[in-house]
């Protein structure tokens, strides 16, 4: 049976990879700094373990490596609106904790590792859409100069030592258990703040255009990577089309069916003003292929938010009758 490592199994990526791993019988491994929080699918398992500790721990590290196969590299210490005020950080956490990674793979025998890079901000200011992998790379963040850099590092290992990798350049993801304390994830913190009455913040006109892919599609192209042969090995992962940040609210007020607040505020200087992902590749050679329409997963994300939103509700009166 084969054994699969995820490396930040408790994130949002991570959580539903194994999830759907579980259900396909591999054995998982989660690594990550905490416990994952309990997750209907995930307890009461007995193909899944999980091991706590620092990325940057060689030690820790070598531990999880131990008995897998396949490692899914899904850790990232930053986010790309933060990671140009400690660049030396980036790096350290994120390129030399991968080169470690890369090492204790090399020693223990790995058969393959998949890495989950960005779509969104690797390639910078597009110079045409949709954008192939073959697009030049010229990230306006620290965040999206380190996933490039770790994507010439698998490739150097490969060459030397004969490491087999995948990575997927993951568009913007979004659905259910997508944390909203963050700020990163328009989807997730837009419905977040329109269910709760507030007002959503947009950084500059609305007229922003991004790739939104649905968590479920995503996990599905990691799975396919696992079986995956040959060259080339960076495949684009997300939608193939284009929504505005005023598109997206649109969608979201008519599901509603309510007007949602919303503000306006300067453009940050990091936005690149559309990004939208040319997946023929992964269509082509992967047999990837996304499964859901932007609505439906926006349809499906809210439930789940509405649900859990009623569920911590409940949980707080019970608490106040208790008390």
């Amino acid at each position: 049976m084969v054994r699969c490592l995820i490396l930040g199994g408790t994130g949002f990526i991570g959580l539903h990879l194994a999830e759907l791993l579980l259900r396909e019988g591999y054995r998982v491994r989660i690594f990550d700094r905490r416990e994952p929080a309990p997750v209907v699918g995930l307890a009461g398992t007995g193909q899944m373990e999980v091991q706590t500790g620092d990325f940057l721990d060689k030690q820790a590290v070598r531990s999880a490596v131990s008995g897998c196969d396949v490692v899914f590299h899904l850790v990232s210490t930053t986010l790309p609106k933060s990671s140009n005020t400690d660049v030396s950080f980036d790096v350290e956490s994120n390129i030399v904790g991968t080169l470690q990674l890369l090492d204790v793979a090399r020693e223990s025998g790995i058969r393959k590792i998949i890495f989950s890079s960005s779509g969104g901000t690797i390639y910078g200011v597009p110079q045409r859409l949709p954008i192939p992998e073959t697009h030049e790379s010229f990230p306006l963040v620290a965040y999206g100069i380190s996933k490039l850099a770790i994507e010439k590092y698998l490739h150097l290992y490969k060459m030397l030592y004969g490491i087999p990798y995948v990575v997927l350049r993951i568009g913007n993801v979004f659905g259910e258990r997508q944390r909203t304390d963050t700020s990163q994830g328009a989807i997730a913190v837009f419905l977040s703040r329109a269910l709760a009455g507030g007002t959503v913040e947009i950084w500059g006109d609305g007229t922003t255009v991004r790739d939104y892919i649905y968590i479920q599609d995503v996990v599905q192209a990691f799975m396919l990577a696992m079986s995956f042969e040959g060259a080339p090995s960076v495949f684009n992962i997300g939608s193939g089309e284009g929504l505005s940040l005023n598109d997206v609210l649109v969608a979201i007020e008519e599901l509603l069916g309510t007007p949602v607040a919303r503000r306006y505020v300067a453009r940050r200087s990091f936005d690149v003003p559309a990004n939208v992902l040319d997946i023929s590749r992964a269509k082509e050679l992967l047999g990837w292929t996304p499964r859901f329409a932007f609505r439906e997963g926006l349809a499906r994300t809210l439930e789940w938010m509405r649900q859990d939103r009623e569920a911590k509700d409940a949980d707080t009166k019970t608490g106040e009758q208790r008390g």
